[in-house]
């Protein structure tokens, strides 16, 4: 069975612009690139599981939405990382929802379509629900890193942070997991 990297997409991957929808406002956050890379050459599957919430609220598409991912892959795709999937779910909070997180169910569907092992595999993201959605699953380890709301997230939630590891960004989570296996 395979071991999975999950990473939740704006604060993580790229910076969290407000509501970003345009491939323009797209900038990747410090050393995800190394990281990525890392852990893509220590065999983990990766994965994008992301809440767009601004197509639900009727602020962008899901055609605006793929045309920043379809980006986001082709630069992955530059540097020599290859995501396996992206799970997008499109709807507002207080819409009914397959798969916004905290619901596991992205990753179970990971799980059961690519036949990863969930207790060997990881969850990034810089929200508490990010977090949440990789016990929900029965992660390894969910991972906060501080990029993104991760810092006010860390500060919200202190007390209830040890089930997590935090660290400062991707590029210190994929260390983390590397030193772990």
């Amino acid at each position: 069975m395979q071991r999975a990297v999950f990473l939740d997409r704006d604060g993580v991957l790229i910076e969290d612009r407000h509501y970003l929808h345009r491939v323009e406002a797209v900038v990747f956050t410090a050393g995800m690139f190394a990281g990525l890379k890392q852990l893509a050459s220590a065999g983990f599957q990766l994965f994008i599981v992301t809440n767009q919430s601004g197509v639900g609220r009727g602020y962008f598409t899901m055609t605006d939405v793929e045309k920043v991912h379809a980006h986001i892959t082709t630069e992955l795709q530059r540097h020599g990382i290859m995501l396996k999937k992206i799970y997008v779910a499109p709807e507002a909070p207080e819409q009914p929802s397959y798969g916004r997180k905290p619901s596991p169910r992205f990753l179970f569907d990971a799980r059961d379509e690519f036949g990863l092992n969930l207790a060997k595999s990881f969850m990034i993201g810089d929200k508490w629900i990010d977090l949440e959605c990789g016990w929900n699953a029965g992660v390894q380890k969910s991972i906060l890193v501080r990029t993104g709301y991760g810092r006010e997230t860390e500060q919200k939630h202190v007390a209830q942070l040890h089930q997590a590891t935090v660290v400062d960004d991707l590029a210190a989570a994929a260390g983390w997991i590397l030193g772990q296996n």
